[in-house]
């Protein structure tokens, strides 16, 4: 299970930033039982206490998924270095407005 869907289902606990400051204590440990903790400041949700397990887990998560996109955006940007496309696009700059708006429009009616 990712720790994104674990997050679905665990406890979280909400908290005053005023009771966090005199409670800090008992805050450490509800993280280190695995609950996340949401400190508000005036009613709003301002910042979010967790374990560094956790944290390592969202973070190498979010590392592998910038990696992944980064892969595929490398792999796009490799095949659009063809003769075909750079003449396309050598093209499409020296085209004057009037074709560029007719091609506009007729791919706009496509659609």
């Amino acid at each position: 299970m990712s720790i994104l869907a674990k997050m679905d289902i665990m406890k979280m606990t909400r908290i005053t930033a005023t009771a966090a400051k005199n409670e800090f204590g008992r805050i450490l440990d509800l993280v280190n039982e695995g609950e996340v903790v949401t400190i508000t400041r005036h009613e709003m949700e301002r910042a979010v206490i967790m374990s560094m397990q956790m944290f390592k887990s969202l973070s190498s998560s979010a590392d592998r998924a910038l990696q992944a996109l980064s892969g595929e955006f490398d792999a796009l940007v490799e095949r659009m270095q063809t003769d075909e496309s750079r003449r396309a696009m050598k093209a499409a700059f020296d085209a004057p407005p009037s074709q560029l708006g007719a091609t506009a429009r007729k791919q706009a009616c496509k659609r």
